[in-house]
């Protein structure tokens, strides 16, 4: 939705879209991650939604990889404490605070990492460059897919304080494989608890 004061242009011109590769990029400044932030994520992670989006992320996971993950970006902590061998990685103070506090901080930037999950995080990261290299096997995605720029625009996913990356289905895939993986699996779980043109993927290192 596009804020009141602003025009349709405003938001168009800083969003650079690339329709040839279904990507999109944009200039996010001051990410809200704070208390409040973490607050808000731990309340939707005690709802039954988020005790049912936990499960099914836990399930994709099991399909495919039963050793360890690290949890980029980790929301109210739920899929960190729920899954048998998860560590995680943040930027929010508080996250950062609570992973320490319960011994599950990993810096996946500075070590080499086998496999990832990016539930609602990798579109919030504004260069991944460097963690994608250092993950050895698997990423696990979920986040929003968009069938054009005019969707983007039109979307309550379109949040310019939060999400730096828009990508159509082939945008994702193209994006993914510029860093050496290939989608092997792809779902939309999360729609089916009322997630909004959310999906998740699954990509294997070649």
């Amino acid at each position: 939705m596009i804020e009141r004061g602003h025009s349709l242009f405003d938001s168009f011109a800083k969003l650079r879209w690339l329709p040839e590769c279904g990507i999109g990029w944009y200039p996010v400044e001051g990410q809200p991650y704070d208390r409040t932030y973490w607050e808000k994520y731990r309340s939707y992670d005690d709802t039954p939604t988020g005790e049912l989006l936990t499960t099914c992320r836990l399930d994709l996971v099991a399909r495919h990889h039963l050793g360890s993950v690290v949890d980029i970006g980790i929301g109210g902590g739920k899929f960190v404490a729920s899954h048998h061998s998860a560590r995680g990685y943040d930027i929010n103070p508080e996250a950062v605070a609570w992973l320490h506090w319960t011994d599950k901080w990993v810096d996946p930037y500075s070590s080499i990492v086998e496999a990832a999950t990016f539930w609602d995080s990798l579109e919030h990261i504004h260069d991944p460059t460097q963690l994608l290299r250092n993950i050895r096997r698997f990423c696990f995605i979920s986040l929003p897919i968009f069938k054009d720029c005019n969707h983007i625009l039109r979307s309550k996913h379109f949040r310019k304080d939060e999400h730096c990356w828009y990508f159509t289905r082939r945008g994702i895939g193209l994006f993914m494989r510029s860093f050496g993986f290939e989608q092997i699996d792809e779902c939309t779980m999360e729609q089916t608890v009322g997630r909004e043109d959310i999906e998740s993927f699954v990509f294997e290192r070649e």
